[in-house]
């Protein structure tokens, strides 16, 4: 069962749905399948519910990758990215993902089947703009995007040299033959492979660290692993480590989590740092900081450098992220998930951002994110222990929303009058 429709139409339609939805989120094959280590022993139909995992599949195989992530606030030092601490940091993951492989537990034969013959595993990082706020240095910058380049750069490196050395040790994994890796063809050099195919294509190639040496090495003596890096969400992780998720933008610089256990108000550590250390940390910024949903860019008495280093995800164009992300792929060997932000999309905006990524060279995107069009009420009272509901109004700074009275009479179970602007019935 099949129809021919226009190609352009297709796009609007998707293009529709993420406007929607969010969803779907979108795998472009090409990239996928052309710079694919493992293209001489199958295909790339799809990527992960996440979009960072790009492995064959098929009817006997199916694919299965171990992730781990690198807490790159931990390896910003005085002088910048403090580079034998991330190398030994990779190398002892690499090591571990590659032992789970062994261990672990697998639900069906084809995942086992798969799993052991191609011994793929997925190195990423997280905390990616805390980094950045150490360094001082804004999301949406040229300095952001060439950290992303030499930060990524260093993880593919030694995530590649410790599959080598693991190669060496324990084995080649069993498909090795033919592959990317046995031609000395790198993730960074499979670049070329996709602007032969694809014309137009606009990815950066440039290096820093010695890939020669190590491109020798990989051809004379193997790789334990036909994969080793992707980057994942890391939601919960980044939460447990203290940092941003993954290569995000922060959300908002204070929000509120529940669980179990309740409410926690929960404030970026470092922006209170800086503000604390300019005078400006008092109940009016705490207060200013919750009716602005934790953005500082309407917070008149914040400095601009303060407001470009701590701007969240709806201040940055994601045209940055694109750029950063575009940066990292080119030395990653699957995807990464990657969400993009827009506070007011329309189709025109999707269309330019959309083709732009594929442009730029990346496999995959996540979701597609856009504000709500109403916000919760916001509460500045204290409490009758005294403490802060969430945070306190000394001076409020901002006008405060006036009360809604309901009658429950009036408004509920009625139906919507969405021209009756007294209409109380959707608030």
């Amino acid at each position: 069962m099949f129809r021919k429709v226009r190609a352009l139409d297709l796009w609007r339609k998707m293009l529709t749905m993420l406007f929607e939805t969010g969803h779907p989120w979108v795998t472009f094959k090409d990239p996928c399948n052309i710079r694919s280590p493992q293209g001489h022993v199958g295909v790339v139909h799809s990527s992960n519910l996440c979009t960072e995992i790009t492995l064959n599949t098929s009817k006997d195989e199916v694919a299965v990758c171990n992730l781990g992530s690198v807490n790159l606030l931990n390896h910003i030092g005085e002088q910048g990215l403090d580079l034998a601490h991330l190398a030994m940091t990779v190398g002892t993951a690499m090591r571990m993902l590659d032992n789970v492989i062994d261990i672990n537990f697998y639900t069906i034969p084809e995942a086992r089947a798969s799993n052991l013959r191609h011994r793929p595993v997925g190195l990423g990082l997280m905390g990616f703009q805390d980094a950045l706020q150490k360094l001082r240095v804004a999301y949406a910058s040229d300095e952001a995007v060439e950290f992303a380049d030499r930060s990524m750069e260093a993880i593919s490196y030694h995530a590649i040299s410790a599959s080598v050395d693991l190669a060496a040790e324990r084995g080649r994994y069993a498909s090795f033959e033919g592959s990317l890796w046995s031609k000395g063809i790198l993730p960074v050099d499979s670049i070329r492979l996709l602007e032969e195919a694809r014309p137009g294509v606009e990815m950066q190639s440039g290096s820093t660290l010695d890939w020669g040496a190590l491109r020798k090495r990989v051809r004379k003596t193997g790789m334990r692993n036909s994969n080793t890096m992707a980057i994942a969400p890391t939601a919960t992780i980044s939460n447990i480590c203290g940092v941003s998720q993954s290569i995000e933008p922060a959300y908002q610089n204070l929000f509120v989590k529940s669980n179990m256990s309740g409410d926690f108000t929960v404030v970026n550590a470092q922006l209170v740092h800086d503000l604390k250390q300019r005078g400006l940390w008092d109940e009016v910024m705490v207060s200013d900081l919750k009716y602005f949903d934790g953005s500082l860019g309407q917070i008149d008495r914040i400095p601009d450098d303060l407001k470009a280093i701590y701007a969240t995800a709806f201040e940055i164009d994601s045209t940055w992220l694109i750029e950063a992300a575009s940066r990292r792929q080119k030395w990653i060997d699957q995807a990464q998930s990657l969400n993009l932000y827009i506070a007011n999309p329309s189709g025109r905006k999707l269309d330019e951002l959309y083709r732009f990524a594929w442009k730029k060279g990346l496999k995959t995107t996540y979701y597609l994110r856009s504000r709500s069009a109403t916000h919760v009420e916001k509460s500045t009272l204290k409490g009758t222990d005294g403490k802060l509901n969430a945070v306190a109004a000394m001076a409020a700074a901002a006008p405060a929303a006036a009360p809604i009275a309901i009658d429950p009479d009036a408004a509920w179970g009625k139906a919507c009058a969405i021209d009756d602007p007294d209409c109380e019935a959707c608030q």
